[in-house]
């Protein structure tokens, strides 16, 4: 069954207020009842999943998730897979995919019509996902506060953990999505890759530093304010793209203020505001096969869309892709003509919440729809289907997440965004070449102002 029914998805909830497609008074959902916010952690796991397995058993029981990384792993490596002799249960390509369509996002249905060569290895299924205690509890006191304001286009009363584990509407799920926990602050080094159809592709270099404020430990609403991450991102290389850098200070209520956002040039040597890095323009050196909002799947501003919340499915989505993640591997490994090496990818059965946006009456964006795939366990974004506006399925993103042991959280260790129409696709986040991440950084809020900014690009 491709969607569970509505008397299915509430029995599982279990007495949690249906949702029904409607738009709620959203002033009048602030916080959850006592008595669901004490499912967390019982029936529930801590940040709002079904602890339970499925009925047939393919889906276990989550029991923690990754608490203990692997024996000889130090911060620092890449992560080695805790599931190294997991086998693959079957392998779904074009000549089996029929008996498989049932599990499979319209997206992933497409790319295996589309490409022979594609196909996906479907792995048992690895409740991986896991927080630090401190964001269990903070989810409990959150969802007892929480509420959408401003139609839905920001979040009060929230800070730390997730603000609504027991959704009532698509917008609450988005919204976990945007605050899921990522750690306080965290320096990367990764590359992205805009393919083109024969393979070929020129490697851009980024440096990204982010303070992820929502988190913090010892935040409050009060110090919080409106701004909830604080993003900086220098390009390494190609060289006629090194020393620009991006500046963004994202808000948790952009309606009452849009993201604010500033970029630096070498040539120019100027910071400038920049009030085009948002919605649907391009991605940045991201040859027009990304918006701005598809980086971490989705992230930005709500307004333009009505957020439905159809219900759960049980899918196959990428997760646990310590394979795809090791460095062992080289770009040139994973990057093929029309999709990346399926031989390094790993799909498993999980429960995900199904989320439609559709472009509001007299909005602008590329995308007229767009179908979010959202993993119970941790609120990350696994899968879009993305259609334009001719109502044409159009490109699919995929999240392929790890646990990062060392926080521990659940983040993509690659995104790939796949233009089913034009036979191309952009990798973002490809690592396995340069040394990993490092978290816990101590950057502070001051390294992420325009005087800064200006400060590093001189």
């Amino acid at each position: 069954m491709s969607v569970m029914s509505f008397k299915r998805w509430t029995a599982i909830r279990s007495g949690v207020a249906p949702v029904l497609g409607l738009f709620f008074v959203f002033a009048a959902n602030a916080g959850i009842p006592e008595d669901e916010i004490a499912r967390l952690g019982q029936g529930l796991t801590p940040l709002g999943g079904e602890r339970a397995g499925n009925d047939d058993g393919t889906i276990p029981e989550w029991t923690g998730g990754i608490t203990e990384p692997p024996q000889g792993y130090a911060i620092g490596d890449h992560h080695p897979d805790p599931y190294s002799g997991d086998q693959p249960l079957f392998i779904i390509n074009a000549d089996n995919l029929d008996q498989h369509r049932p599990r499979l996002s319209v997206g992933h249905q497409r790319m295996l019509e589309s490409y022979p060569s594609f196909s996906m290895p479907i792995y048992p299924s690895r409740r991986s996902a896991s927080v630090p205690p401190r964001i269990h509890e903070a989810t409990r006191q959150t969802a007892a506060t929480a509420e959408l304001v401003d139609d839905g286009n920001g979040v009060a009363n929230a800070v730390i953990g997730i603000p609504f584990p027991i959704p009532r509407n698509g917008l609450e799920v988005i919204w976990n999505h945007l605050l899921r926990y990522r750690g306080e602050t965290v320096a990367c080094m990764v590359g992205q890759a805009a393919v083109t159809r024969g393979g070929e592709y020129t490697l851009v270099k980024n440096s990204l530093e982010v303070e992820l404020r929502y988190s913090l430990p010892g935040m409050t609403v009060e110090k919080l304010g409106n701004t909830m991450i604080l993003y900086k991102s220098r390009t390494l290389a190609p060289a006629r793209l090194a020393g620009d850098i991006l500046l963004l200070h994202e808000t948790i209520n952009q309606f009452r203020e849009p993201r604010n956002a500033w970029t630096y040039n070498p040539g120019q040597r100027r910071v400038r505001r920049a009030p085009n890095v948002a919605y649907d323009n391009p991605g940045t050196s991201s040859d027009g096969l990304r918006t701005a909002d598809q980086v971490d799947m989705f992230n930005g501003a709500v307004d333009r869309y009505d957020w439905k919340l159809v219900g759960k499915r049980e899918l196959y989505v990428p997760y646990n892709a310590y394979r795809l993640h090791g460095d062992d591997l080289a770009f040139d490994d994973i990057l093929m003509p029309l999709h990346v090496n399926p031989d390094l990818l790993r799909y498993e059965l999980h429960r995900v919440w199904v989320v439609e946006a559709t472009l509001k009456e007299g909005a602008s964006h590329i995308y007229k729809r767009r179908t979010l795939y959202v993993d119970e366990d941790s609120w990350q974004i696994l899968l879009a289907d993305i259609y334009d506006n001719r109502d044409q399925l159009w490109r699919l993103s995929e999240g392929h997440v790890i646990n990062y042991y060392e926080k521990p959280l659940i983040w993509p260790t690659l995104e790939v965004h796949t233009d089913l129409q034009a036979g191309r696709y952009l990798a973002f986040g490809l690592d396995n070449e340069f040394q990993m991440c490092t978290w816990d950084t101590g950057l502070e809020s001051r390294d992420f102002t325009p005087a800064a900014l200006r400060r590093e690009g001189r």
